[in-house]
């Protein structure tokens, strides 16, 4: 299951605590994401000069990229208070109105996952973000009557793994739209550099690069990964993190030079395998391996597909010559031709 996973970029309990610790409270502290960064500095520097709310704001990206703490970092430019929330949060639209009511001048509001929204306090949320206004119908029949609440001008950023998701009329209300990409090695290596100094970790350059390197673009997996690196050195070794004791440490983790783990490889390996190499449907796959379907197309598979390990093709997923060769595994000629043939006809 996806919570028992160590390497995936789902925040858990812990990653909360250690995360509180680590976040920067200002762009310049914020490493990674420039174009983002500087689009913000630039509308942030406009509503403030203005005395306005900053235009609602829609980040969307991968888990585990910093949406949240870039919410706070907004909040924390703009002078203003932040309030968080997420979709699954907000069941009524009562819920949602006591959230807007109490929200002072210039707020930020910051709601996780709002592609969970229901449909009915997504609607009330229209004119809220338009023209800062709840619409509430007052009795029923022929003596209803409806009544309009004016609300404080605030912001509103919302956060989403799905911008795909979301519908049209929401997503078209967000006057800045941002997409956070998967980090550099040199980004992380700086992110972890960053973190073990907090932590008071020490840690050699050549281990903070080997981690960044296994840390799949995702810095929530990059701390969590210095922690155990931390354990590790602090039993096996004086506590100082060298390359040695970092590589040795994420081998007992199961984590290879790419990243992968024994999730990433069983996955692979059943369709190399049991399947030839595919195709294979995506509810074979998952009776195959024990594995929710929704859980390898929404965890598992896109990191796969950005290695260019699997692809999906209308007939299922098949695994291609680089997953062949990062599991040493032979590539028939036949083989080699249909994924050859696949190929050609995506590029057409």
């Amino acid at each position: 299951m996806d919570d028992e996973r160590f390497i995936t970029s789902t925040r858990s309990l812990e990653d909360e605590d250690v995360e509180n610790t680590l976040r920067p409270t200002s762009m310049d502290d914020y490493v990674g994401q420039d174009k983002v960064k500087n689009s913000l500095n630039i509308y942030i520097q406009a509503a403030k000069k203005r005395g306005e709310a900053l235009d609602h704001v829609l980040l969307y990206g991968p888990p585990g990229l910093g949406k949240t703490t870039l919410s706070h970092i907004i909040a924390n430019e703009l002078g203003s208070s932040l309030k968080i929330t997420s979709g699954p949060a907000i069941e009524k639209v009562a819920d949602l109105a006591s959230i807007l009511t109490n929200l002072n001048k210039n707020d930020v509001l910051f709601i996780d996952e709002i592609h969970r929204l229901s449909r009915s306090v997504e609607e009330v949320l229209y004119p809220a973000m338009e023209d800062y206004a709840l619409d509430f119908i007052l009795g029923k029949g022929p003596s209803a009557r409806t009544m309009r609440l004016k609300l404080q001008p605030f912001t509103l950023i919302g956060a989403t793994t799905k911008a795909g998701m979301l519908t049209g009329p929401l997503r078209d209300r967000f006057g800045v739209v941002c997409r956070l990409e998967l980090y550099s090695k040199e980004e992380l290596s700086s992110i972890i550099s960053r973190s073990a100094k907090i932590l008071g970790i020490k840690i050699d350059d050549a281990a903070c690069d080997e981690l960044a390197l296994r840390s799949r673009g995702t810095p929530r997996i990059a701390n969590r990964f210095l922690k155990r690196v931390r354990d590790y050195a602090e039993i096996k070794g004086t506590g100082v993190i060298t390359l040695q004791l970092c590589k040795d440490a994420l081998e007992m983790l199961e984590v290879d030079e790419l990243g992968l783990d024994y999730i990433d490889r069983k996955l692979l390996l059943t369709i190399i395998d049991k399947f030839n190499g595919g195709p294979v449907g995506l509810d074979t796959l998952s009776a195959a391996t024990g594995e929710e379907s929704n859980t390898i197309e929404d965890v598992y598979e896109p990191y796969l597909l950005q290695l260019g390990f699997v692809a999906r093709t209308p007939r299922g997923r098949i695994a291609l010559p680089n997953a062949y060769k990062h599991l040493n595994k032979p590539i028939s000629g036949n083989r080699q031709k249909y994924i050859d043939m696949f190929v050609a006809k995506d590029e057409e």
